[in-house]
């Protein structure tokens, strides 16, 4: 009989990929893969560590894991694992602790523990790791869009961060690696690849002198896969955009014209004490440089409020220039300190009832731009990618996303069906009566 496995993801995109790629790893085993419930014989959580709220979410989950099954095996991997594997020792819900550039040994680890039933720690001295954790997926589970992971990794040390400690230093994935994981999943009927990464700007950074590929020859070279039909980028950092690379993208009819730039604060003597690496004049000329090479594209950022020694009028600076930038969608955090950081440290750390307030102000911001971009799509040729069936009120809809990941639908009695991509004009909008947000033809 199959054991059988249950995952559960927490945190980022390069998290869900390397979700994917242990359960591949584990049906390869032998194992079953079941839901998050009780029943199964082995949970593996795949924790954050982002924030301090990460953290418990991820304790909270191990807990979850071994009172579903207290004669499970309950597997703590990722961040959380690698950055405070010593308190997880101590934590009798956990068996197996395994750390980044690990995680491709999951199968083998789980058997040694089956054998030998003594609790193990796993945890390389990620700090030292030069080379990319070997981790790749067959297919997805969404079949029509799949994240690729391409780098793992991070330099630059922002003072609010943890995560160069937990992922330790930038490590690129070979182009022709990648080339072969995108073509497998393209012969599977994926027709977008999101390309990911902890630091995606970094790509290509630790490759030794000779080999000059970066990330423009990463995406040049995924757009000549056959079957890939879309390249959506993930988060960059802002300074990576010039004129020359946004007039490259802008050549290559495969890339979404969506862009995720982790802006962090509107105000340049808080981007100062984060040791964000550009200035808001940096930022607004950037943001020029791609409304200039592409016909209003859906711009995306990450704000955090509250930062310590954020002042009104600091926030004020930040709100204002987040209204000029006019991004799509704006993700709003409210700083949470965290334990081996350089601002946690800092003096002025801001009560929680002001950030509460002042990420408040910016989201209505956000709701009010979101729904102006996508005013602007009414009337226009979308090209959509459809990606599920939904029912309400009765009636069936096929949902998807637009090159600018607008989320769309349209009646499913028509001549579509799921992975279709599918060109119309927008008519008109159901944002609330039927899908937040969502234009509908």
């Amino acid at each position: 009989m199959k054991k059988r496995a249950a995952l559960h993801n927490l945190g980022c995109k390069v998290n869900e990929f390397e979700t994917e790629a242990m359960r591949e790893l584990l049906e390869k085993a032998g194992y079953e893969i079941v839901p998050f419930e009780p029943g199964a014989d082995v949970y593996v959580i795949n924790t954050c560590t982002v924030t301090n709220i990460a953290d418990r979410k991820s304790r909270q989950m191990l807990h979850k894991a071994r009172k579903m099954n207290p004669a499970a095996i309950v597997a703590a991997a990722g961040c959380y694992a690698q950055t405070d594997a010593q308190s997880l020792e101590k934590d009798d819900a956990v068996d197996l602790i395994i750390g980044n550039n690990r995680k491709k040994d999951i199968a083998v680890l789980l058997e040694e523990f089956e054998r030998s039933r003594v609790r193990k720690t796993e945890v390389p001295e990620i700090g030292k790791a030069r080379e990319f954790e070997p981790l790749s997926l067959e297919r997805t589970t969404e079949r029509v869009r799949a994240f690729v992971k391409v780098q793992d990794g991070c330099n630059q040390f922002c003072s609010y961060c943890i995560i160069p400690y937990a992922r330790g230093r930038v490590r690129s994935r070979s182009i022709p690696d990648i080339l072969e994981e995108i073509g497998r999943l393209a012969e599977t009927g994926c027709k977008e690849v999101v390309l990911t990464g902890i630091h995606l700007s970094s790509y290509g950074a630790d490759f030794r002198e000779g080999h000059p590929e970066d990330l423009l020859s990463l995406i040049r070279a995924v757009h000549e896969v056959p079957g890939i039909e879309r390249i959506r980028l993930g988060s960059l950092e802002p300074m990576i955009i010039t004129e020359d690379f946004a007039a490259a993208l802008s050549g290559l009819p495969k890339i979404c014209p969506h862009f995720h730039l982790s802006l962090q604060s509107g105000c340049d003597a808080t981007l100062k004490r984060m040791n964000r690496r550009y200035t808001t004049e940096d930022f607004r000329r950037i943001c020029g440089i791609l409304r200039k090479h592409f016909d209003d594209p859906a711009l995306t950022t990450d704000i955090i409020v509250g930062f310590p020694m954020e002042t009104e009028e600091e926030f004020a600076a930040s709100r204002a220039f987040a209204e000029e930038m006019r991004f799509y969608e704006t993700h709003v955090f409210q700083y949470s300190r965290r334990r081996g950081t350089r601002a946690a440290a800092m003096e002025g750390q801001v009560p929680e009832t002001v950030k509460k307030e002042r990420s408040e102000i910016l989201l209505r911001l956000n709701e009010q731009r979101r729904e102006e971009f996508e005013k602007r799509r009414t009337g226009k040729r979308l090209s959509v990618l459809l990606e599920e069936k939904i029912l309400v009120n009765g009636n069936e809809y096929l949902t998807g996303h637009s090159m600018e990941y607008v989320k769309t639908a349209i009646p499913a009695e028509g001549p579509y069906q799921e992975n279709d991509i599918v060109n119309l004009n927008a008519e008109r909008f159901l944002c609330k009566n039927l899908l937040t947000g969502s234009v509908v033809f």
